[in-house]
């Protein structure tokens, strides 16, 4: 039997995305660092300043500006979340288009690294902006459409998060996520926008989230483009007709079960999983 694992032999994984680049984002980051756990930040580059701050409930949201990107995010993953937060439905694609790949740019030198993941702005999307992402190189997007269960996502541009932090299950999905045992690969994915706990004067709930699931040997703690690099290099494996050799062609290391033991499958190496049929090892 061979099945997938996550780095170092792991089936369980966690990740976080949070939305629109606010100066609450330096507590979260300040608490995510304390627990070691990694998170993906979704931002408008052509609002990241003073300008782009607004009011919500009687409270000025403000939102972080651009110089301060680079050094509060470090670690972390910064992605697209529309130039201007676009309500990308029904918008032509050019306009979508330009939408997208300002931000990419625009973040992209702030950042010093390719991004390629995204949120729906609001959440709102159809058939037209699932192309134009595919398109501009974005390669997953995440969705307010919360599934409260632990899968992967099956269309990486319509990703379903496990449930946003308000959700009223959160906690008990944490627990329940931390005794899990099956031998697949999961995850747990949490989103939402800083500001809410603010408004919501619930701080505590993330602090008891992080403390449930940090600091386990059996999760991997990740950022949404750092699952899907793995999962893509997890897929471009190449098995022999016998599966008693794979080759990794990509550019990570990738973990496999085979029966009772534990494989690395190095980049660029061929490794023998099993005896074959004429009795090699």
């Amino acid at each position: 039997m061979i099945r997938y694992m996550y780095p170092n032999g792991r089936f369980k994984a966690f990740t976080l995305s949070y939305d629109d680049g606010v100066q609450q984002d330096k507590r979260l980051v300040s608490m995510l660092n304390h627990f070691h756990v990694k998170a993906t930040f979704n931002l408008n580059s052509g609002l990241q300043n003073q300008n782009g701050s607004w009011m919500m409930d009687g409270c000025r949201i403000e939102r972080i500006p651009k110089e301060e990107i680079e050094a509060l995010y470090r670690g972390h993953e910064v992605a697209v979340h529309g130039f201007t937060h676009p309500f990308l439905k029904g918008m032509p694609r050019e306009v979508m288009m330009q939408e997208i790949m300002k931000d990419r740019i625009m973040l992209e030198q702030l950042v010093g690294y390719p991004v390629r993941g995204m949120a729906y702005p609001y959440g709102a999307y159809d058939a037209a902006a699932i192309e134009v992402l595919r398109r501009s190189g974005i390669e997953y997007s995440r969705t307010v459409a919360g599934q409260e269960g632990f899968q992967l996502p099956e269309c990486p541009l319509e990703w379903r998060p496990t449930c946003h932090h308000g959700s009223p299950r959160l906690l008990d999905l944490a627990k329940s996520y931390v005794v899990l045992s099956e031998e697949k690969l999961s995850l747990f994915y949490v989103w939402g926008h800083s500001y809410e706990f603010d408004l919501t004067n619930n701080w505590e709930i993330m602090e008891y989230l992080l403390e449930c699931i940090s600091h386990r040997n059996d999760i991997w703690y990740t950022t949404n483009m750092g699952l899907m690099d793995y999962v893509n290099a997890m897929h471009a494996l190449k098995f022999s007709a016998a599966c008693s050799l794979v080759y990794n062609p990509g550019g990570i290391s990738v973990w496999l079960k085979v029966n009772e033991r534990i494989i690395e499958v190095l980049p660029g190496a061929t490794t023998r999983l099993l005896q074959d049929d004429y009795g090699k090892e």
